[in-house]
């Protein structure tokens, strides 16, 4: 025998709408429809990762920073406007 769970979960808007249309295009309820999708993503979601090998990022040494990246959003925002500068010049 089944045993069932009552539970609120917030669903957007948009997924509501689409779980509501499919049931009733299956003529099935809206808690059916929720508990099947809910199966096929779980299901989907263990098949991706098993033989697979994990993704490694390569990396690589640059060197010591050329800028104190203590300040980096202060070095960008100088660099941005350096750049919008040498564009506004290459106009006239």
């Amino acid at each position: 025998m089944m045993s069932f769970m009552r539970s609120t979960v917030r669903i957007d808007d948009d997924l509501m709408d689409e779980l509501k249309q499919r049931a009733e295009q299956e003529n099935m309820s809206l808690s059916r429809m929720l508990n099947r999708t809910l199966r096929t993503g779980l299901r989907a979601g263990k098949g991706t990762r098993s033989g697979q090998r994990p993704y490694r990022e390569q990396v690589f040494a640059m060197g010591e920073p050329e800028v104190n990246l203590d300040k980096a959003l202060s070095a960008a925002a100088q660099l941005e406007d350096a750049e919008i500068l040498r564009k506004l010049a290459a106009r006239k």
